[in-house]
């Protein structure tokens, strides 16, 4: 069968200022732990939250955990310890968490999108269009196709035949870091990638731009400034969100692909932030920003 080494090395790309870097993550990891968590719980425990909003909300928190948990104790070990090594199947464990994952939640501010469409476009459906059955199916339907797309891209690395060079130039498991190690022709790999990542965000990014076309054009259409702000105040939070989850993931697509010329080890601090920054910032601006999460 193919040959694969038993471990692969993680390189954190700054061995000398790893130790300290280490610190301002761990605390955003922190952060991303406790918001979602307690997230969860207000939504979990207030019935007035039964809401399509707040359980597109929570099952971003729920994503957001997974996907700060399934690199983060990892790096912090690399970057303290200094033990660098992960099992090859470990290994493919964490690619697949962490892009099955990315992919989720690029679904789910999709889902929370329509949502906001059909609140502020068709208010007086927006509950019998968005119905609990609706919401879950909608969540299921996002894990799935999370799920489905990115069994393949581990099946095909399992399958192929590795060199003895085992140095993956990243501080988790990335697809496209550890494709670079195998020995045969990974074009068929490297495509694959490309059409999981470009039909997620293409799907995911025309709805959500669509969603937000019609909402303004409602919204400017509304007579009084007085509710024009206030149907675009619920939007805002969401807005940012989009933001930070989309532009840092672009940068670090075009760095993997364009990037030859960013020094490797801007480009591993850029993914890592990319990984963490979400997850960080969501609990603290929809915490914030949401009369009713804020005053439970």
């Amino acid at each position: 069968g193919p040959s694969h080494p038993p471990t692969f090395l993680l390189v954190g790309g700054l061995e000398k200022e790893q130790f300290w870097i280490a610190f301002p993550f761990c605390i955003m990891y922190a952060i991303a732990v406790l918001g979602n968590i307690i997230l969860l719980i207000v939504i979990k425990t207030e019935s007035s939250l039964r809401e399509p909003m707040y359980l597109f909300l929570a099952m971003l928190a729920f994503t957001d955990l997974v996907l700060s948990t399934s690199m983060l104790p990892k790096m912090l070990i690399i970057f303290w310890r200094g033990s660098r090594e992960i099992g090859f199947v470990s290994c493919l464990a964490q690619l697949f968490f962490v892009h099955t994952f990315t992919a989720v939640e690029s679904g789910v501010l999709m889902a929370m999108a329509l949502d906001r469409y059909f609140a502020i476009c068709h208010p007086l459906r927006h509950s019998s269009i968005l119905s609990m059955p609706v919401v879950a199916a909608l969540g299921s339907l996002v894990l799935l196709r999370g799920v489905l797309m990115l069994s393949p891209a581990c099946f095909l690395l399992h399958r192929k035949a590795f060199c003895q060079h085992r140095v993956i130039s990243h501080s988790y498991c990335e697809h496209m870091a550890v494709v670079k190690l195998v020995c045969e022709d990974t074009r068929v790999n490297a495509v694959y990638g490309l059409c999981v990542a470009l039909s997620v965000i293409g799907v995911d990014l025309t709805v959500i731009v669509v969603s937000y076309t019609m909402i303004l054009r409602v919204v400017l259409k509304l007579s009084s400034s007085n509710t024009q702000l206030k149907a675009f105040n619920t939007c805002v939070s969401h807005i940012c969100v989009l933001l930070t989850f989309y532009v840092s993931g672009l940068f670090t697509f075009l760095a993997h692909r364009f990037g030859h010329s960013i020094p490797q080890h801007i480009h591993i601090l850029v993914a890592n932030l990319y990984m963490l920054v979400p997850s960080t910032l969501n609990p603290i601006i929809y915490g914030l920003r949401t009369k009713k999460l804020r005053n439970k």
